[in-house]
């Protein structure tokens, strides 16, 4: 277990902090209230790395901060510690659930949510992600989505493609965006499957997705 405290963590993003790379995340930024410190992702993740065996309980304050890199240095940590050999995917799945409030931009999610949720109910009935499906919260239905792609690296389709049903109309962009990098996914496992979803439900699909999705029958 590190000792590393959501503290030490803010020290060694500000450490790492310069002007130019501030002023190049806040020109991305759509949330103006964030705070951002100006670290670049690499250094992000090599910190998160450094320190992926610190206490779930600094990762949770950690998630608390309104600064950018404090939130994506907690979901890399998450991440990183559901690498591990022996990884407790109960208890980064619960912390993860439990704030998933504060887990609120595409890059926090697409850098975790396949193993730190999908990873976890890779052997359990997946109904929360149906749930997250049809929430009127767009990123809460990204991540149902997004958890789907570590099911589908595993070979089960039948949920990942259930997902894609609810989701194929979504009007949501970020949303549609990994509707299609899922049905890309399953096209190169099982081809047949998503021709036979693309003829049902590709004209409902944005035509990003669509054309994400046909990349696997090229």
């Amino acid at each position: 277990m590190s000792d590393a405290t959501a503290e030490s963590i803010r020290a060694a993003l500000e450490a790492e902090a310069s002007a130019d790379e501030r002023a190049k995340i806040q020109r991305r930024m759509t949330d103006t209230r964030t705070e951002v410190i100006g670290v670049r992702m690499g250094t992000v993740f090599d910190i998160a790395k450094a320190n992926s065996r610190m206490p779930l309980a600094e990762v949770d304050r950690l998630l608390d901060s309104d600064a950018y890199e404090m939130r994506m240095a907690a979901v890399s940590v998450l991440d990183f510690a559901a690498r591990a050999k022996k990884p407790d995917r109960q208890a980064l799945y619960e912390l993860w659930m439990r704030r998933i409030d504060r887990i609120d931009t595409w890059d926090y999610i697409d850098r975790a949510a396949p193993r730190v949720i999908g990873g976890y109910l890779l052997d359990k009935p997946r109904d929360v992600l149906f749930d997250l499906a049809r929430s009127d919260d767009r990123w809460r239905r990204r991540t149902a989505i997004t958890a789907a792609f570590w099911i589908i690296r595993s070979g089960d389709l039948d949920d990942p493609l259930a997902l894609c049903e609810i989701l194929a109309a979504d009007s949501e962009h970020l949303v549609q965006t990994n509707v299609g990098v899922a049905l890309r996914e399953i096209g190169r496992i099982d081809q047949a499957r998503l021709e036979q979803f693309l003829a049902r439900r590709g004209a409902d699909l944005s035509a990003h997705a669509r054309r994400t999705a046909c990349t696997a029958l090229a």
